[in-house]
């Protein structure tokens, strides 16, 4: 884990590694609901893997859900995400659209250097 939680607009939890067991930690403790989706797309990766004789779809499932928990740490970017997909789903008009999913891309950016450092 690389952080420490801090003020109370700040993680739930520190970012864990990303490994399978850290990672099923995490989804337990601030998303307990997916977990079974976490064990199916585990199970999957396994799977690939050994069918194609690479990691690949296990470094995937890895920086899916790495991004899924940095993310779902901090319930006031989850909430948000979930808003804008909700606003770019709706959108009747493209600067609307355009408008959600660049904040999207921000906040899944902001996650993607989350995982990586």
């Amino acid at each position: 884990m690389t952080e420490q939680p801090s003020a109370p607009d700040g993680p739930l939890i520190p970012m864990p590694a990303l490994t399978p067991a850290a990672l099923r930690a995490a989804v337990a403790q601030i998303a307990p609901a997916q977990l079974p989706s976490f064990v199916e797309h585990l199970d999957r990766a396994v799977e690939q893997a050994a069918a194609q004789s690479t990691i690949a779809p296990l470094r995937t499932f890895l920086l899916w859900w790495g991004e899924f928990v940095a993310i779902e740490r901090y319930p006031a970017r989850a909430a948000r995400l979930r808003e804008l997909e909700a606003v770019a789903e709706e959108a009747t008009d493209r600067e609307a659209l355009h408008s959600a999913l660049a904040e999207m891309r921000q906040i899944t950016d902001l996650a993607q250097r989350e995982i990586s450092a």
